[in-house]
């Protein structure tokens, strides 16, 4: 589902990075998560894992763009800035029906 506009024209005052990794995130299926490796290649940047957990560290528009879709490669929740921290990630998670066995990486 395609960003309401007035998020895209709120993201405008972002860097450019941060702006690619919170469009690609926004396509994360609600019950699926992806890892920051996949959203690192995904906009172009292999190797970038670190810089897109930053940035989404500092996304303002959860939960439209579900950064709380996003875990680390080896399964684990990795961090999340909203309230409540990971807690919160997984019950998010967990209200999306997502499992811990479901992480694609492709």
């Amino acid at each position: 589902m395609p960003l309401p506009k007035k998020i895209t024209d709120a993201m405008r005052s972002h860097p450019a990075f941060y702006q690619a990794v919170w469009k690609a995130c926004a396509e994360i299926p609600a019950g699926e998560v992806r890892t920051y490796g996949w959203l690192a290649a995904r906009i172009g940047r292999p190797g970038a894992a670190r810089a897109v957990g930053t940035a989404l560290g500092a996304n303002p528009f959860a939960p439209v763009v579900p950064c709380h879709r996003v875990v680390r490669s080896d399964g684990g929740m990795g961090g999340y800035s909203g309230p409540g921290g990971v807690g919160t990630k997984r019950r998010l998670l967990a209200k999306e029906g997502w499992a811990s066995a479901k992480i694609s990486r492709s």
